[in-house]
């Protein structure tokens, strides 16, 4: 575990710049260098940040980090007051932060009843009542985030900045969501492709991670929290001003233009 005194400090520097809109150029602190060090600052930010949860950022840990930190998979918390519904014939704009910024196209799955204690990613299907197409906005105000490991990414929020809810993937329940292909584009310019099923057990196995790491941490899921299931086509850096668009199966699109963050919200 890492020392009450760099948790406190680290958290600290990490809720109050997200706050302001400041950048953090240097690690506030003592590198984490375990998910259980990397979650214990993330507990305390939480603990600091004034805003409620509204869902679970779920990211794909770097293949070759996977032995040390012995997990797969890794989580952040969404701040309800950053989830926005993608406008019809129009962009959202989603603020990102001085730091880092980044687009991913992601499947959302909504939690429509409190889940067992443990699922798996079979019987983790009971407990999601609506899926969507989607973007996660993923945003640090530290700039080298994604470059100190994925226990930094988590020690920030998991690097999550917003979630733009787009369509409804109506019949979900009764689709083969594994094959259908996802495009991703920046200004209008092909950066990333992929398919769910590459995506590890896909994206109820990334409920049940969720679900059971919280259970771990003295949390639950709650229902109405949405999952921000994984990065479909990779991660994709983003500037302000410019815009993002996805689409699923060339049949579903969602997109979303970034402005800058520069002020603090009320909570």
């Amino acid at each position: 575990m890492t020392g009450v005194n760099n948790v406190a400090a680290i958290s600290q520097v990490f809720v109050e710049a997200r706050l302001s809109g400041k950048r953090v150029d240097i690690y506030p602190g003592e590198m984490p260098q375990s998910m259980a060090a990397a979650y214990e600052i993330q507990d305390a930010a939480i603990a600091l940040h004034p805003f409620e949860i509204g869902g679970w950022k779920v990211g794909r840990i770097p293949l070759d980090q996977v032995e040390k930190l012995g997990a797969e998979r890794l989580a952040g918390p969404i701040f309800s007051h950053q989830i926005e519904h993608a406008t019809k014939g129009g962009l959202v704009e989603m603020p990102v932060l001085p730091g880092f910024a980044a687009a991913e196209a992601e499947m959302l799955l909504r939690i429509g009843k409190q889940p067992l204690p443990f699922l798996d990613a079979a019987t983790a299907h009971d407990y999601v009542d609506e899926v969507r197409f989607g973007l996660e906005i993923a945003s640090s105000p530290y700039a080298d985030i994604n470059l100190g490991g994925a226990a930094v990414t988590v020690s920030d929020f998991g690097n999550n900045f917003g979630l733009v809810l787009g369509p409804e993937i109506t019949g979900w329940q009764h689709i083969d969501l594994m094959k259908a292909k996802v495009e991703l584009f920046i200004d209008d310019k092909i950066v990333g492709t992929g398919r769910l099923a590459d995506m590890l057990d896909g994206p109820f196995g990334s409920v049940a991670f969720v679900n059971n790491l919280l259970n771990e941490r003295g949390m639950t899921l709650k229902p109405g929290d949405w999952i921000s299931t994984g990065a479909i086509t990779g991660v994709h850096e983003i500037a302000v001003g410019q815009t993002a668009h996805a689409s699923f199966d060339k049949t579903l699109t969602v997109g979303c233009k970034t402005i800058a963050y520069n002020k603090p919200q009320d909570g």
